[in-house]
């Protein structure tokens, strides 16, 4: 999805994940998987930065269906299982690990009528 005012991510982030499906087709012969996942918030201490108050932080959480940032422990089982042979096949994936945040529209349309 696009990120307002921060021009290079987003084109960035289109380019990967094309690049992903690109590979997967080309590399698939050879029985080489190419996936990528998009995390949504992860709690990390740069992300903790952004949000240094418990207040920024709920506020931001509001906004995540699942009403918390992820882990990275939870991106890192996403990316084995896509590693294993669980995933066999699976090629050209483009794995959202969000709390809901990407089809949460109406959701945070909610979160918004409520604190306003």
């Amino acid at each position: 999805m696009p990120e307002i005012y921060d021009g290079a991510y987003t084109p960035s982030k289109a380019g990967v994940i094309g690049l992903t499906r690109l590979l997967a087709v080309e590399w698939a012969k050879y029985g080489i998987r190419v996936n990528t996942i998009s995390p949504g918030p992860v709690l990390t201490p740069l992300q903790r930065k952004v949000y240094p108050t418990e207040k920024l932080l709920e506020a931001r959480n509001k906004a995540v269906p699942m009403n918390r940032h992820g882990t990275p422990a939870e991106m890192a089982t996403v990316v084995v299982f896509l590693a294993s042979n669980d995933s066999s096949y699976i090629t050209g994936a483009n794995i959202v690990v969000d709390g809901g945040s990407l089809v949460s529209m109406f959701h945070l349309i909610r979160q918004s009528a409520k604190t306003s």
